[in-house]
């Protein structure tokens, strides 16, 4: 069901040390190559450099990638992306939550994280998984890539600053659908995602008034209380 490459990218565990250079300074395993499904280091580059090649960055403890570079790979449209370091980059996995979201704001339609308008989701993998369960597949939403270089310079750590800002409202356009490719999938995927969020919108909001309206009752029955002579206790 998905490409070798893919399943290895959103299981892969990055920015480990790597053992054959493990004596070496800047010796996380911060770059994945598609053609060997493998983390490698930066001393490991030189029998990769003809492959294809995508820099993994690190950003609040979390794995992303730039959007440019998932562009070539698939097809992320309506994946929530954040700008950092003049960059725009996006999860490759979903993060762990302490709580439910609960209220009446976007949400993902995997996970159910609290999204911007109009993203419908919050990393890559829900991303892949809403096609999954939906779609039955991915094939017309992964792209043919043959080149993928490392950008310049490729020996930086990968770290992204905390200065971060979530990228605008409507700019879930990717070069897919600026060329022409994938436009109709993404309107289709846009629709049905939104359709199934407004679904769990509902039911949240169901279960809100459900549990609201017990003390509501008893706030005005309350409030609605006569009062009556106080009742003192006898003087002994």
């Amino acid at each position: 069901m998905l490409p070798q490459w893919l399943q290895v990218l959103l299981t892969e565990k990055f920015f480990n040390a790597c053992i054959i250079h493990e004596e070496a300074k800047k010796n996380e395993k911060n770059i994945f190559c598609l053609d060997c499904c493998i983390s490698i280091c930066p001393h490991c580059l030189t029998p990769h450099r003809s492959h294809r090649l995508l820099q993994i960055r690190r950003y609040v403890y979390h794995d992303v990638v730039r959007l440019d570079d998932a562009d070539k790979l698939m097809d992320c449209a309506f994946v929530q992306s954040y700008i950092t370091n003049s960059a725009k980059v996006i999860f490759i996995n979903q993060r762990p939550q302490t709580r439910q979201f609960r209220g009446s704001g976007n949400i993902c339609s995997t996970c159910d994280r609290s999204l911007q308008d109009p993203y419908l989701f919050c990393s890559l993998s829900c991303k892949v998984n809403y096609l999954l369960r939906t779609q039955g597949g991915l094939s017309e939403f992964i792209f043919d890539c043959k080149f993928l270089p490392l950008p310049e310079p490729c020996s930086d750590d990968g770290l992204m600053t905390p200065d971060s800002v979530l990228e605008p409202s409507g700019s879930t356009r990717t070069s897919s659908e600026s060329d022409g490719h994938g436009g109709d999938w993404s309107r289709t995927l846009a629709c049905t995602a939104t359709t199934e969020v407004v679904r769990k919108k509902r039911s949240s909001l169901k279960f809100c008034r459900s549990i609201c309206s017990p003390v509501s009752e008893v706030s005005g029955n309350l409030i609605n209380r006569r009062k009556k002579t106080p009742q003192r206790a006898p003087l002994y």
